[in-house]
């Protein structure tokens, strides 16, 4: 091989390089739009309360990165959720024990999903036990339904594009 041809190798290779970062580069961009809450810093307060503040996606929703039995998830905050709903494929993963069938009624009508508890769900610092959800069989989602199950015993409140959350001692 030749003088050129080992630099017109190289400039590939350079090129192969660049785009390799810059997909690295907008994978992560694109992954911080959809959820800014991928870190969760937690405050303590005097009366013994956690406290998270949770920004909105670029689509309007809270998403956030917490754990179910300290197995890492990502969440979608949904108020209008009765319980916690996970996806099948992300209950397998976390080998959660599908329990009696229920019926739900979703926008796209109603549906089968199975009982299941989990013994230990948090959002940064903010943990609770024993909480009651679904397995949803039907939802192809990567995220899990965080609903009223969990949210309940949490204070929210939301100011302009910011979610608090505090859990009292």
């Amino acid at each position: 091989m030749n003088s050129q041809g080992l630099g017109k190798g190289m400039i590939y290779v350079a090129w192969l390089f660049a785009l390799g970062l810059l997909t690295l580069f907008f994978n992560h961009f694109l992954e911080k739009q959809q959820n800014p809450n991928q870190v969760l810093t937690t405050q303590y307060h005097k009366d013994g309360s956690r406290e998270i503040q949770l920004k909105r996606n670029r689509n309007g929703h809270y998403v956030a990165t917490g754990t179910i039995n300290d197995q890492p998830v990502v969440f979608f905050l949904d108020t209008g959720a009765t319980m916690v709903s996970i996806p099948e494929k992300i209950a397998l993963r976390l080998n959660l024990q599908r329990g009696a069938k229920m019926r739900a009624s979703t926008a796209n009508g109603v549906i089968t999903t199975y009982r299941t508890q989990l013994d230990k769900i948090a959002l940064g610092e903010i943990e609770l036990q024993n909480v009651r959800a679904s397995i949803n069989p039907h939802q192809n989602a990567d995220e899990i339904l965080l609903g009223m199950s969990f949210l309940k015993d949490l204070e929210f409140t939301q100011r302009g594009d910011t979610l608090t959350l505090r859990q009292y001692r």
